[in-house]
């Protein structure tokens, strides 16, 4: 390590990493090399698209890596040559084997979207909201061979409004992220970042997110119905369909209303939304999506689209 800061190798790949790495390239430490998956073909024509952290890091000229295999000696031998002090992960998405766990003196250091044990996996900040916590935030964490396993260095917390998305969620928790790993380094500098061994007791488990997820079951009450739309908004979406078109549904509202009448029933829709019967209460859906078709609030849609009280939202 220089008296200036860290020799550091960064792997990360989507959004959520990016703040974690423009924090670092302006601070005192040292990007030798930027690991990320390799570019993806997007849209109808599958044209080669970059991941968000391979832009940043080359509009700051950092060397980049993408390999198709981190399993391999040819590849463990390229992140030896930059002699890092330590690898930080920030939602790289592949699991590192023990030889690249254990090649930095300082280990590898990993910011992950939850408080942990709680939400270990590949989709935290989504079951943080799918789960209904009211407070979620991210761990620096010391990596081992587990699934989010390791030590914990340094938690920050938030507390989650009641209309959080996972999409909104997953902005302010990469700002956090950002902000909690540059201190989680400035402390391990000054030997003041002691780990902490997790416990298993809370632990919960946040595996990837599938889209037959998103298909409502509105025998569910309005409270898990509220959480699991707002969860898998902006992806995968929860769904339901009404004479055979798929919609789309965001923008929830639990309303303490027992209408009578099935799940799934339309009991008003009107310009405030499209209130919906569930097992408990009544769900209040003020956006929607029909397939094929653009996001609109309630209201917009209801112009062209009138909706008799009465009609009924199915699984299929």
């Amino acid at each position: 390590m220089s008296r200036d800061g860290y020799r550091i190798i960064f792997m990360g790949t989507p959004d959520f990493a990016v703040p974690s790495l423009r924090k670092l390239i302006n601070s005192e430490h040292h990007i030798v090399a930027v690991v990320t998956q390799p570019d993806k073909g997007k849209g109808r024509g599958k044209k080669l698209s970059p991941p968000p952290v391979k832009v940043v890091a080359e509009e700051a000229g950092i060397m980049i890596l993408q390999p198709t295999t981190i399993k391999s000696d040819a590849f463990y031998d390229v992140l030896r040559s930059f002699k890092p002090d330590l690898i930080v992960v920030v939602a790289y998405g592949k699991i590192l084997p023990p030889e690249i766990l254990n090649l930095p003196p300082y280990g590898c250091i990993n910011v992950h979207g939850s408080l942990l044990p709680r939400h270990r996996g590949a989709a935290p900040i989504q079951w943080a909201v799918i789960s209904g916590d009211q407070t979620t935030g991210v761990t620096v964490m010391q990596m081992n061979e587990g699934m989010d396993t390791g030590d914990i260095l340094l938690p920050a917390a938030i507390d989650m409004t009641h209309d959080e998305t996972a999409g909104t969620l997953f902005e302010k928790l990469a700002l956090l992220g950002a902000e909690t790993l540059i201190t989680a380094l400035a402390r391990l500098r000054k030997n003041d970042l002691p780990p902490r061994q997790q416990s298993d007791n809370g632990a919960t488990k946040a595996p990837p997110l599938k889209k037959e997820m998103g298909l409502i079951d509105w025998s569910k009450s309005a409270v898990d119905l509220h959480c699991l739309i707002r969860g898998l908004d902006p992806w995968p979406s929860a769904y339901t369909f009404l004479e055979g078109t798929r919609y789309r549904l965001f923008a929830p509202k639990v309303v303490n209303r027992d209408g009578g009448a099935p799940p799934g029933t339309v009991l008003l829709a009107d310009s405030n939304g499209i209130l919906v019967a569930t097992g408990s209460n009544s769900l209040l859906i003020r956006e929607l999506q029909p397939e094929g078709k653009k996001r609109l609030t309630a209201e917009a849609f209801l112009c062209g689209n009138p909706l008799p009280a009465g009609s009924r939202f199915t699984s299929s």
